[in-house]
Parts: structure tokens; sequence; C-alpha cells
């Protein structure tokens, strides 16, 4: 590393330590990330392919779980292989522009899981609770507005962030302790006035991620409402069944996101203890969505044992 980037406010490159503590056991942590990586690589091409594939499956709920999908395998993608370079080969290095847009990707990718996962809570609100109207309300062309409207809340409230960084002073130091590129992480390094950012960060998070849960929660209050009140039994079960994929996800999802953001603005933890959480968010949930809609949802299971070749029992 040349000396003159350890000087300069404007670094061309940052350096990423990994998990700082657990040095020694790089290697060791590798196998599981790597393995949860190449899992989620599986179980979301599966999934994209039978959702693809599968006629019956071209419905609302199946569409909005593609672009979750979708949007799981590029934000694992996005700090996976850097992270494993880190750990096989202590390639830390990583250039300023390339550590401002793995910013920029994985919080925007993440606000749109969220966003998604609000539109599949609201699609099963209005096919338990409206189910005359479903197909008239959303139809295909809904479903693409929800789509894009999503993706573009994502990009333009984080677009700013990575400009944010880029003209900010970073005389302290260049080392960042982490497995890949965050916000808060960078902020802290900053020898200068933070603080609109972190306002406005913190504004962000509350009108994406905090505002989707609160409607989450609402909607699964009024959905269990309608729920309980079917007649049938077969129909609470088979609707409870559904809600219960969704309520699953939501869970594996939330609790380490609300754990990483709250540890990383005001909590006092250990720091490899908040890196181990914050890749928890950013690999686990890509690799369990599948895995829960898989195993609970009859007709993706019995087409992924189809394109595998295994015969049902």
């Amino acid at each position: 590393m040349a000396a003159s980037n350890w000087t300069t406010p404007h670094p061309s490159t940052f350096i990423l330590l990994g998990i700082p503590g657990l040095e020694a056991a790089h290697v060791w942590i590798s196998i599981p990330f790597c393995s949860v990586y190449l899992l989620s690589l599986l179980g979301n091409g599966l999934l994209l392919a039978v959702i693809k594939t599968e006629p019956s499956l071209h419905e609302p709920m199946y569409l909005f779980l593609s672009m979750l999908a979708l949007a799981d395998l590029v934000i694992s993608t996005t700090t996976l292989p850097k992270a494993l370079c880190i750990f096989w080969f202590s390639e830390q290095a990583i250039h300023t522009n390339s550590c401002l847009a793995q910013i920029f990707l994985i919080h925007s990718l993440a606000t749109m899981e969220s966003g998604f996962m609000l539109a599949m809570a609201f699609d099963r609100y209005i096919a338990i609770c409206n189910p005359l109207r479903h197909s008239a309300i959303l139809t295909n062309q809904a479903i693409a507005k929800i789509g894009v409207g999503i993706v573009m809340r994502g990009a333009v409230l984080l677009g700013p962030h990575p400009f944010l960084l880029k003209w900010l002073p970073y005389c302290r130091t260049h080392v960042i302790s982490h497995t890949y590129c965050e916000f808060m992480a960078l902020v802290k390094l900053a020898c200068a006035d933070t603080t609109v950012m972190r306002v406005y960060s913190l504004l962000v998070a509350f009108l994406t991620g905090g505002l989707d849960f609160i409607l989450v929660v609402l909607s699964y209050i009024l959905i269990l409402q309608a729920v309980f009140n079917l007649p049938s039994k077969d129909a609470r079960h088979k609707s409870l069944s559904t809600c219960g994929s969704h309520i699953c996800i939501m869970l594996v999802f939330y609790t380490p996101a609300f754990f990483s953001f709250l540890s990383h603005r005001f909590g006092h933890v250990a720091p490899y203890v908040h890196i181990l959480i914050a890749n928890m968010y950013i690999l686990f949930p890509p690799m369990m969505n599948p895995i829960i809609y898989g195993v609970r949802t009859p007709r993706i299971r019995q087409r992924v044992l189809h394109v595998l070749g295994i015969k049902p029992s």
C-alpha cells in the first residue's frame, strides 16, 4: 500500500480487516460462510427457475417471492466473494469506488427486500380479507408497478449515501473493521461533522424498514382476525399455513436486521459480535427463504422435486 494513501483525506483504497479478534479463525469461519452462500445460490436459483417454468406459479405471491429471491441473490453476491477473499487470501484492500458501490447495493437491496416482503403481506391481506377482488386488484400490470416502485424507492432514497461518503475526509484511518463496506462504519472514520448524514440515515431507515415492519405487523393482525373468522376449519388451516411461511421469513429478516442496525448506532457490543450479526443479516435470509417456502409450500416443493428428478413420497 502506498504511504500516500494513508495520509490523504480522500484515499484511493480502504482496508477491510474481516472479523477483528478472530483473525486466527478466519479460515474456519469461511467454511460456514461459503456453505451458506452456496446454499443461497442453489436455493434461490432453483426457486427462480421453478417459478419461471411453472405457469401455475405465475400468481402475485410467487411473483413477489421471485423478486425477493433475485434481491437475495444479488445482496449475498455483493458481500460474500470479497469476504471469502479476505478469509482465504488476506486480500483486504478494496478500491474506494468499489467500497461505495458495495454500500449502495447492500442498503438499497435490503430496502428492496423489505419492500417485497411488505408487498407479499399486502397480497395475503387481499387474498384472505377480500378474495373476490384479489385478481382484479393485483393484476400483472399492478404487480409490475409495485415491483418497479419498490426498486425505485430503494435506489432513490439510498442513492445519496455513496456521494455523501465520497465527499467526506478520512484523516483518522482508512481501516474498516468489517468484512464489507458499511455506511456507519465509514461515517465513524470521517474527521468531519456527520450529524446531517446520521440523521438522514436514521430517517431513511425509518421510512423504509421501520415503516415496512409496522405495516407488515398491522397487515398480519388484520389477516389473523379474518382467518379466525373463517367458517371452515380446512380454510383456516390452509390460510394459517400460507401466512406461517411469510411470518417465518419476516422473523428471519427483521430480527438480525434490527439488532445490527441498533447495535451499530446505539449499542456497545464486542466488534466481532456485531460483525457476525451483520453478516447473519446479509447471509441467513437468502439461505432460509427458499428453504421455508420449499418446505411449507406443496406446489413449490413438488416442482423442485420434479426438477431434481426425485419422486415425491
